[in-house]
């Protein structure tokens, strides 16, 4: 059994497919996210089904599979069995676990209705209506000081997606919306970047880091670093200097948390939620149990593995592997990370990339990014929508998912 249909679940899946087992994959979307480009959709540059594709689709040729549409609440290891969210129980001799993650707000869950993060369609759309939005009640205001809090802007972490965001918000605000409002000017809207540390992407080379500060500067994007949010409301952002950010849109990117599935493991979780596991990636304990991806507290040649879209497929194919040497009654292999390399796009022609002692910034790795995502992408349609999409935004400066599909109101936007 397999549950979640991510990176690594649908990897393992797949590697299973000429194996003797009968493989059942549950997960509680009917559809693969391609979540690297979800902040595309949250930005208006492209449609959720430009970056989603149907999990049955994916898996169809594949007889040994068995998907179901369901959400796991529980694991019984004694049993051998997970609990779904609707009261069935499904049976299982080996068990993957790769749910993911969910967003961090490091005990302050009352923020979450205030500052959404980036995990799911839901979460993107979400986003979008909310920055575009932002200009529709700035539009409708004659209150100085409301106009400029709805045309401000903060993104609460300076990882790849919190870079990603304050770029394509930038952006959609200097080229996008420029002329398209009649009271106000969009290109005098404030785009705050708020990062706890020294510097932002913290996994890339400080050379990079700086280049990409450079990079968000240029777009306009006020960087600031060393600085922690303390509190979070409907009116704005309370940061640890003793000041506060009046902005009616903010979002958060500062940390993530394993799926609470993880619980239902192991009582010894890290920091983030995630279940300690062996070298072959079986949850320390339970051998017939393997955890991948955002859910595992995985090492490999002494070094944390990364929470990144690469380890889950690396882990996905890693446990098919172990599986298929349990079978033959083989020692099962020990799992081995192999970096391949990092890449933030931070807005048109800017970008940051690595690749072991190799650093790239600015153009070449923004067409870097452009080209492995597109390839990554999952069906001919998903690459053929994304790569016009972006040629179109390229040549025109607009994006073309600018819709706000709930019912809005100047109050609420």
């Amino acid at each position: 059994m397999i549950v979640g249909g991510g990176f690594g679940g649908l990897e393992a899946a797949k590697r299973l497919a000429s194996a003797p087992v009968q493989v059942t994959l549950i997960d509680r979307r009917n559809h693969h996210l391609f979540q690297p480009l979800l902040y595309q959709v949250a930005t208006a540059g492209l449609n959720p089904a430009d970056i989603a594709y149907p999990i049955r689709a994916i898996l169809r040729s594949q007889r040994n599979v068995e998907v179901l549409l369901g959400e796991v609440v529980d694991v019984d290891v004694s049993t051998g069995e997970v609990l779904l969210s609707d009261g069935a129980r499904v049976g299982f001799d080996h068990l993957v676990l790769a749910a993911g993650a969910r967003h961090a707000y490091f005990g302050n869950d009352d923020w979450e209705q205030h500052a959404p993060g980036l995990k799911t369609v839901e979460d993107a759309l979400e986003i979008r209506r909310r920055v575009l939005s932002a200009f529709e009640v700035a539009e409708r205001s004659h209150d100085p000081d409301e106009r400029r809090a709805a045309l401000t802007f903060v993104v609460v972490g300076g990882g790849p997606t919190g870079v990603e965001l304050a770029g394509a918000i930038a952006e959609i605000a200097t080229h996008t919306l420029a002329r398209d409002f009649r009271r106000i000017d969009p290109t005098t809207a404030e785009v705050v970047l708020v990062e706890g540390v020294d510097r932002v992407l913290q996994a890339f080379h400080p050379e990079l880091s700086e280049r990409a500060q450079q990079q968000l500067a240029d777009l306009g994007v006020e960087v600031r670093t060393d600085t922690t949010v303390i509190g979070v409301d409907a009116a704005g952002v309370d940061l640890d200097a003793g000041t506060r950010i009046e902005a009616r849109t903010v979002l958060w990117a500062a940390g993530v948390a394993a799926s609470p599935l993880a619980r239902s493991i192991s009582d010894d979780l890290d920091d983030a939620g995630r279940v300690p596991v062996d070298a072959s990636l079986a949850a320390l304990g339970h051998d017939n149990v393997f955890v991948i991806g955002d859910m595992a507290a995985a090492t490999s040649n002494g070094d944390d593995v990364p929470g990144v879209a690469p380890a889950a497929v690396q882990g996905g194919r890693h446990v098919a592997e172990a599986i298929r040497a349990d079978l033959d009654g083989r020692p099962r292999p020990t799992f081995r990370y192999r970096d391949k390399g990092s890449l933030a796009t931070i807005g048109r022609a800017a970008a940051v990339a690595q690749f072991g002692r190799l650093r790239f910034a600015g153009f070449l790795a923004w067409v870097l990014w452009w080209a492995i995502h597109i390839a990554l992408l999952i069906g001919f349609r998903s690459r053929a929508m994304v790569l016009f999409g972006w040629g179109w935004s390229w040549l025109t400066f607009k994006r073309g998912a600018r819709l706000i599909t709930s019912r809005w109101s100047p109050e609420t936007g």
